[in-house]
């Protein structure tokens, strides 16, 4: 398994954007739309690949929202490799990354269904439940 950045428009981020589309959007009825993708140009993209780097894993966007907070957002783990610690390890890349970077905090709208999942990794709930997406979610935080 390795982790890394991924670099905008690249072929490793073409399959980041696939990724999202097959786990995040499409049981949805959504795609992701060119001015959403034009957005991570400024993102830290992320991505857990097999030995090879030939087949991506796992992947997550990270936003800077100010100098101390960094927002983590469409995390997606492909269905075969789900529930196989897969997703921690790219959160705990994720969260080192932003640490050296210099961020305090990681924050996102997590899914409800993905809850129980990052309450295990030390994030906590803030507020109430709210719909994005059409789907249920919680914002949630970590101080880095």
């Amino acid at each position: 398994m390795i982790l890394k950045n991924i670099d905008f428009d690249t072929v490793e981020y073409k399959k980041m954007v696939h990724l999202r589309t097959i786990i995040l959007r499409k049981p949805l009825g959504l795609t992701l739309t060119q001015m959403e993708l034009e957005l991570d140009k400024e993102d830290f993209l992320m991505g857990c690949f097999d030995d090879s780097c030939s087949e991506l894993l796992a992947c997550c966007v990270l936003t800077k929202i100010d100098e101390d907070i960094i927002k983590l957002r469409q995390m997606a783990v492909a269905e075969k490799y789900q529930g196989k610690g897969i997703g921690k390890e790219l959160i705990l890349f994720a969260e080192k990354f932003a640490k050296k970077k210099g961020f305090k905090q990681m924050v996102m709208n997590a899914r409800k269904v993905a809850i129980g999942f990052y309450q295990k990794l030390g994030y906590t709930l803030i507020g109430n439940e709210f719909v994005e997406v059409n789907i249920p979610h919680y914002k949630m935080e970590k101080y880095l």
